[in-house]
């Protein structure tokens, strides 16, 4: 019997080392609500100044996606609707946001037992963000961060409502969009990437933009608007544009 139980005890240690869980804290620092979402775990979740949402992701989790949703007014069965980072009018997201969003994007436990994240631009940028392993080490296993206040900067043909549109969405085609082979920069993405090195600013921008870490050596954490406080240009919610049970 206690060979038996040995044996049990041997096999829950080797299931759960398999199927480890990383945790992404998600916090909210900036002077309003942020209406955090995450795909493909995790929906959706209000997030009020101080407020923390942690999610579990398996290993294997891949084309993950966490961003924040500004001035968002959902009723009592989480419909309604977002200024940026709407998906489909819910607060349980299943699918992609609308631009424009600031990203935090990962893929766990990938090629060479990596984990593979970035902070992305390719869908514009709403709020600033930070994007860090618990447990930095060597190589690019390193926080990142996009701080600067591009609403505040945003060139005229992408400014929309609440944030800095990107140039795929506003103009389409080959070379913002990048859909029909090899791209380079232009003078649209320059502008995100010189006030945000560490971030995506178009579709193929990886030698700069990718950064990896071993697998189940670290937990991560995104911030918004981590220095806990933001321009005057970044969109601020009014009193009674954020009815719904937290």
């Amino acid at each position: 019997m206690a060979n038996l139980t040995t044996s049990f005890v041997f096999f829950l240690l080797a299931y759960v080392t398999c199927t480890y869980a990383i945790s992404i804290e998600v916090r909210n620092n900036c002077p309003y609500t942020v209406w955090a979402a995450s795909t493909p775990i995790g929906g959706g979740r209000r997030l009020d100044r101080g407020q923390t949402w942690v999610i579990n992701a398996p290993a294997g989790t891949k084309m993950a996606r966490i961003w924040g949703r500004t001035k968002c007014n959902f009723n009592a069965a989480g419909r309604g609707s977002c200024q940026t980072g709407d998906c489909g009018g819910v607060l349980q997201c299943t699918g992609w946001g609308k631009p424009p969003n600031t990203l935090a994007e990962y893929a766990l436990n990938q090629f060479g037992n990596l984990d593979f994240w970035d902070i992305s631009l390719v869908d514009g940028f709403n709020i600033p963000m930070t994007f860090a392993p618990t447990k930095p080490s060597a190589g690019k296993c390193h926080p990142i961060h996009c701080t600067a206040n591009i609403n505040g900067e945003c060139p005229g043909a992408l400014r929309v409502p609440g944030g800095c549109n990107n140039p795929c969405t506003t103009f389409g085609g080959q070379q913002y969009c990048c859909t029909q082979g090899p791209c380079g920069p232009t003078d649209l993405s320059k502008f995100f990437k010189k006030r945000c090195p560490d971030a995506y600013s178009y579709p193929q921008d990886d030698p700069t933009s990718t950064f990896t870490c071993p697998s189940g050596s670290t937990n991560y954490k995104v911030v918004f608007c981590p220095n806990g406080h933001v321009g005057p240009n970044f969109p601020l919610e009014m009193p009674g544009s954020d009815e719904v049970a937290k």
